[in-house]
């Protein structure tokens, strides 16, 4: 996504950091190398992103003979440097996926080894590992997984005389809860808004792609969008949302929305959990009880494991590497796909590809992560579904919903009207072409 930078720097103050003491899946073994190993790897924002060091630290603790290397690139601009990088024949060992959706052109472009012996040591926790599948061969594994929650404000409720979330609600339960919010909240005398909706296309199109049977992104057909467009029109015609005009021009921060408490509920990704700790301790954040609940869903059928959405970030090995490297770099990455790195990056507060019992665990004891059965609820059962398929059009019919979403959430053109053009686009201008 493009604004996963965004969500990590709030990472900068995080947790500190634990000792590892997890066993890693499929890398209990350390790596027999024939000798010491340097393998080099991509990053971004070394200084405010501290999942790569921890992963690298943990792994070079069980095996002494293997150290990683950091290759760092500007964050903005990472596609574009680490493609240059590759075509010259001087990209790293390993590289991260920063976005799913720029994973299609390295897999096409044959810059990724074929690491489906990995992906096949791994079992069946790893979250998001069939993304990386291109005909039937993995090509990258995922070392972590967000998933978006609806984060809600406990002492909130408690002035509005709501009772907070449940496990199984629906987007009807939801439309409920935010109207009795709204009136409670206001006889209460509280300023707070119900809820806050941030100006991210993936605040509507996520949740409508991940939940509406039969959606596709490839279809060139968008009504499916509808009834999460009018959902989110009526909240902001209400008051009950601050509207996306106000949003969009006053540059709102998701953060300050929340964490100051200017709005009861909000739906974000996982990450936040770890920045609003962060925050609290800091006092970037006021101090309120809080917790994270499931995304509603479209009905019961869902209840057990609520569908969500969220794009998995990846590694995956250069083709052009040294071929003496190659098996050190199969256990690194097993390493950090596994409950070992999974753990590890649990017990800094990021949420991992992996969940375990003892990753859970480890995520939960981090101070000041919420331990309330619904926020564990949340964390250990949810179907999560790609917000970016792996297609080699999903870039650029998402720069069309990109400007669909502004559309419609502006006022500018009906919603109706809007879906219409996105497919009319998709079809002319990407799917016809294709």
């Amino acid at each position: 996504m493009r604004h996963r930078h965004a969500r990590r720097t709030a990472l900068a103050v995080a947790v500190t950091a634990l000792t590892l003491t997890a066993t890693a899946c499929g890398a209990d073994e350390a790596a027999d190398s024939g000798g010491p190993v340097t393998l080099t790897m991509s990053a971004w924002s070394l200084n405010s992103t501290p999942e790569f060091q921890k992963l690298a630290d943990g792994f070079h603790q069980r095996n002494p003979d293997v150290k990683v290397e950091f290759k760092e690139y500007d964050a903005t601009n990472y596609d574009t440097q680490l493609t240059a990088d590759l075509a010259a024949g001087s990209g790293p060992d390993v590289f991260a996926h920063k976005t799913l959706k720029n994973f299609i052109t390295y897999q096409a472009g044959e810059q990724l080894l074929d690491v489906s012996d990995v992906a096949d040591g791994l079992g069946d926790k790893v979250n998001g590992l069939g993304n990386y599948k291109v005909d039937g061969v993995t090509y990258s594994v995922p070392y972590r997984q967000d998933s978006w929650y609806v984060f809600y404000n406990k002492d909130l409720f408690a002035a509005a005389g709501v009772m907070p979330p449940t496990e199984t609600w629906t987007w009807a339960e939801y439309e409920r809860t935010v109207a009795d919010l709204s009136a409670g909240l206001k006889t209460a005398g509280s300023p707070a808004k119900a809820a806050y909706q941030h100006v991210w296309q993936s605040t509507v199109q996520g949740l409508a792609l991940a939940q509406t049977p039969g959606a596709d992104l490839d279809s060139g057909d968008y009504g499916y969008y509808a009834p999460y467009y009018q959902r989110a029109l009526k909240q902001q015609e209400s008051g009950a949302q601050v509207d996306y005009g106000t949003a969009t021009t006053n540059t709102l921060q998701y953060q300050a929305q929340f964490g100051t408490q200017q709005a009861a509920t909000m739906l974000m990704g996982s990450w936040y959990v770890a920045t609003l700790v962060a925050q609290q301790k800091s006092g970037a954040a006021q101090s309120f009880k809080w917790g994270f609940a499931p995304a509603p869903q479209r009905d019961a059928s869902t209840k057990d494991k609520p569908v969500t959405f969220g794009d998995p970030t990846g590694l995956g090995i250069n083709a052009a590497i040294d071929e003496n490297k190659v098996k050190a770099a199969k256990e690194f990455l097993s390493y950090v796909a596994g409950e070992g790195g999974a753990t590890a990056l649990a017990s800094i507060g990021i949420t991992p590809a992996a969940l375990t019992e003892q990753v859970a665990k480890a995520y939960f004891e981090v101070q000041g992560v919420p331990t309330d059965e619904l926020s564990l609820f949340t964390f250990n059962n949810h179907d999560t579904r790609p917000e970016n398929p792996v297609s080699p059009q999903t870039a650029a019919l998402q720069n069309i919903l990109q400007e669909t979403h502004s559309a419609i959430m502006s006022g500018s053109t009906p919603v109706d009207e809007a879906l219409a053009k996105a497919g009319a686009r998709a079809r002319s201008e990407v799917l016809e072409s294709k």
